[in-house]
């Protein structure tokens, strides 16, 4: 079960009723938290390579309401890869075919229901028509190859269906390859080969997060295109499993590709992250790669979290349940959250940025990191 069945499951009406009208009218403000301008932040285009819209109590049937619609516009984000099939679990048969077939008419629905808002991405040239039109860019897709099943005829379908990036695997083993909580480290399957040429011959963006270190490798040297780790952290640094060791974060760059650090506790092996440790990890991953091949993915939605009393209760719940499976590393308070605390905030990318240049990074590495190495690649796989 990932981390959204879960949370679903411990009950998203609670959480609704909890949070109720008063909780929901604050839940764009950060408790504690003061975003930091960055006057060029406003020419930048800024791609979140993992992430989405919605927020604790919004609408049970997870539509867009004024209040994400608002903080997606004051985020200054340009366009977000959305997950739009699910993870975490095997879906290979008719189940995971038609929930991602669920989940697509979900956000083409969200897409017509709002054209001023929103704009669905299927090119680079989607992606600068956002920034100028100031509608905020939805990138449908994947994080696990499951829903594929042994069928290779789908990429094409799924491409046709607006689907511009695929990840090969989750934490878990599928046919394609090892996820990274696979003790075994297997590797990239005879099948999971195919996948990756079906993926660059439509033109698919392939993703290595989550993959074990084998796969992540031998999916960097598969692929015939740049690949990108859509949300990831480094090894060297923090030395989890979904962390990147330096050689395959190298070997991603040296093919063009881009490492996206992630928001969540993998950042430390130890205590909750906070911006100095995301900061550590993406000047870390410049050493690494280059400046032209780090960006952000915070695997967050752009909306704050309010941490009320019933917000905390329910966290504390999940996280003891990912102690115990082992996803969160063992002797960890149950205190943990998969976001930044001090970025807490809608404006947490400019914050980021404004934080990035008090170090002295320069405008320009700044914009690459914030979306123009994303646009590069994707122009590069896309066209």
């Amino acid at each position: 079960m990932n981390r959204r069945e879960l949370l679903i499951a411990a009950g998203a009406a609670a959480v609704a009723r909890c949070l109720g009208p008063v909780g929901a009218a604050s839940a764009s403000r950060a408790r504690g938290n003061v975003p930091l301008p960055w006057p060029p932040y406003a020419d930048m285009l800024v791609i979140d390579g993992c992430g989405g819209l919605g927020r604790w109590g919004g609408p049970p049937d997870r539509s867009l309401d004024a209040l994400t619609l608002a903080d997606a516009r004051a985020s200054g984000v340009d366009a977000v890869v959305l997950t739009t099939a699910p993870s975490g679990r095997s879906w290979f048969g008719e189940a995971g075919y038609q929930t991602v077939l669920g989940e697509l008419a979900h956000w083409d629905r969200q897409l017509r229901l709002h054209p001023d808002r929103l704009i669905g991405i299927l090119s680079a040239d989607d992606l600068a028509r956002a920034r100028r039109e100031r509608r905020f860019g939805l990138i449908y897709g994947f994080q696990d190859t499951s829903p594929l099943g042994e069928d290779l005829d789908r990429i094409d379908l799924y491409h046709r269906r607006g689907v511009r990036v695929i990840q090969l695997t989750h934490n878990r083993r599928n046919l394609v390859g090892d996820g990274c909580m696979e003790p075994g480290n297997a590797g990239l399957s005879n099948f999971g080969r195919q996948v990756v040429a079906g993926l660059n011959a439509h033109r698919v963006l392939v993703d290595l997060s989550h993959a074990g270190r084998r796969t992540a490798m031998e999916g960097v040297l598969a692929s015939e295109r740049p690949v990108v780790f859509s949300h990831t952290g480094c090894a060297a640094l923090s030395d989890v499993p979904r962390c990147m060791p330096d050689d395959v974060l190298r070997a991603m760059a040296d093919r063009g590709g881009v490492a996206a650090i992630v928001f969540w506790p993998y950042l430390r092996t130890l205590g909750q992250p906070t911006s100095e440790d995301l900061i550590r990890h993406i000047e870390h991953a410049i050493d690494v790669c280059g400046e032209d091949h780090v960006g952000l993915g915070t695997d967050a939605t752009v909306s704050a979290v309010e941490r009320t009393p019933e917000f905390e209760a329910q966290n504390r719940q999940w996280v003891e349940h990912m102690l115990e499976i082992g996803f969160f590393e063992a002797g960890n308070a149950p205190e943990l959250y998969t976001f930044i605390p001090d970025l807490n905030h809608v404006r947490r990318l400019e914050t980021l940025a404004a934080l990035l240049s008090r170090r002295g990074h320069s405008e320009a590495r700044i914009g690459k990191i914030l979306g123009g190495n994303f646009a590069r690649v994707m122009r590069e796989v896309w066209g």
